[in-house]
């Protein structure tokens, strides 16, 4: 059984799969409280299901991919289950993990989008940093952005450990916190190679 929070349809709004239709299955309880969250529900609010139930769920929808969130979903040990059983549906998995846990207990076909926790989140020092080493072009991380601050300690970890060179990359603005041309400059100012990217669901005004 898991403790699900929801599960819902709708348009992806993150990673290089912004824009899909695409099928969340939102996992209940976080270990951490980012400043910014906009999921505070999933923290504790959820229900138990069985994995064959949220298939079920997942399969009324007609949709050939399905994004794993929370939330935290790594911390329920039945998540690894759950990707496996989506993936012999037949189905495209993504994870959205926070990056505090270790991604290696992740089926090899989900596509991982890892979270690297800037500073100004509160959470930057709960980050496992041995996923670096682990993270492939299969997979993406992604920094949620709130400063000039956060972005200078975005930009060294992405050089530091060659990130554009081993999996996508992607930089967001926090919505409503930073301004979005502000970070495209920078990007460009930097010369980074990483990807510019607006929280879509956010302008859409969807889950």
């Amino acid at each position: 059984m898991l403790k699900v929070n929801d599960i819902f349809y709708s348009i992806q709004g993150e990673s290089s799969y912004a824009g899909l239709p695409c099928i969340f299955v939102r996992l209940a309880g976080c270990n951490l409280r980012c400043i910014y969250c906009d999921t505070r529900d999933a923290y504790e609010n959820g229900k138990s299901v069985s994995i064959r139930e949220i298939i079920k769920r997942v399969r009324q929808f007609v949709c050939p991919l399905v994004e794993i969130t929370g939330g935290e979903p790594l911390l329920q040990s039945e998540t690894p289950g759950l990707m496996e059983a989506l993936l012999a549906q037949g189905f495209r998995v993504l994870l959205e993990t926070n990056g505090s846990m270790d991604i290696d207990m992740v089926p090899k076909s989900v596509v991982r989008i890892m979270d690297m926790k800037c500073p100004d989140s509160g959470e930057s020092e709960r980050m496992d940093w041995n996923n670096l080493a682990k993270i492939t072009m299969h997979d993406e991380v992604k920094f949620v952005i709130s400063s000039h601050e956060d972005f200078r300690w975005a930009a060294d970890v992405t050089r530091e450990y060659s990130l554009s060179n081993k999996t996508k990359v992607i930089f967001s603005p926090v919505y409503g916190v930073l301004k979005e041309n502000e970070l495209a400059q920078w990007i460009l100012d930097d010369k980074l190679n990483v990807r510019f990217q607006i929280q879509l669901h956010k302008i859409l005004s969807m889950k």
